[in-house]
């Protein structure tokens, strides 16, 4: 079953919010993970700063070299911070998406996985009028 990466309306409010939000880079392509030196970020990573989110309003969110479309999001699982968290994948392409994959996937303490943007709607999907 592959419904849940095909429910169009949930990329269209993905979409909503990330064009009425600020996207604040915390680093730069390139630059060392502040706490593992070894690691570097693949693209820009910041965050979606808005005004209802948890974690100081913070939405984290990776972005390409490509345009402004959110195509994927990566969910993560972390049992250091003993966290589940969200990444917005904004602007990447399939070369960018496989770095940002390995990137998060190289300890033991954080996996990753990525759904892909569909483009229909599952009968689940629908709001009843």
């Amino acid at each position: 079953m592959k419904d849940y990466e095909n429910n169009a309306l949930f990329w269209q409010k993905l979409d909503t919010l990330y064009l009425s939000s600020d996207f604040v880079i915390k680093y730069d392509k390139g630059t060392t993970h502040p706490d593992y030196p070894n690691l570097r970020y693949p693209c820009a990573y910041g965050y979606l700063k808005t005004l209802s989110s948890e974690k100081d309003g913070a939405i984290p969110c990776f972005k390409g070299s490509g345009l402004s479309e959110v195509n994927q999001v990566i969910v993560s699982a972390d049992i250091l911070n003993k966290v589940i968290e969200v990444k917005v994948l904004v602007g990447c392409n399939e070369t960018e998406v496989e770095e940002i994959l390995r990137f998060l996937n190289q300890t033991d303490f954080q996996k990753a996985i990525l759904v892909k943007r569909g483009n229909t709607v599952p009968s689940w999907g629908l709001t009843e009028d």
